[in-house]
């Protein structure tokens, strides 16, 4: 039954790809399903969403690796969807400051773009 045959008092949306929930004490990287559709939605949006990961990804080993192996997935999994030609690489190196980069890749070209990066910076204040 699709949506508009649907008997349902109240409509309910579905996504194409179940959402991961999150137990208690965990954070929601986003409260509904977010498309962002281009890269100036990209440069908008993601920051923020990609800051939590990396406040989380400091805290929740499991969530760390099922990250570092599978970015995107992970985003899609907690309902951020990206658009084809986004991509997303985490980079950790011999420091403990893992990174998030977001490329821009065209169809039917080799290279890529660095649209930005997100690392954790130790900072002192006085």
């Amino acid at each position: 039954m699709n949506e508009t045959q649907s008997r349902a008092l109240v409509p309910v949306k579905r996504s194409l790809v179940p959402r991961d929930k999150p137990s208690s004490g965990e954070i929601d990287l986003v409260q509904e399903d977010t498309y962002i559709n281009n890269r100036e939605q990209v440069r908008k949006f993601l920051p923020d969403i990609l800051g939590k990961i990396l406040a989380r990804i400091w805290i929740d080993p499991e969530f760390h690796d099922m990250f570092s192996h599978d970015p995107e997935g992970t985003l899609l999994r907690n309902g951020v969807h990206l658009p084809e030609t986004m991509s997303i690489q985490f980079q950790k190196e011999q420091t403990n400051r893992p990174r998030i980069v977001v490329y821009e890749q065209a169809k039917g070209s080799k290279f890529k773009v660095r649209i930005f990066y997100l690392q954790l910076i130790m900072m002192a204040g006085r």
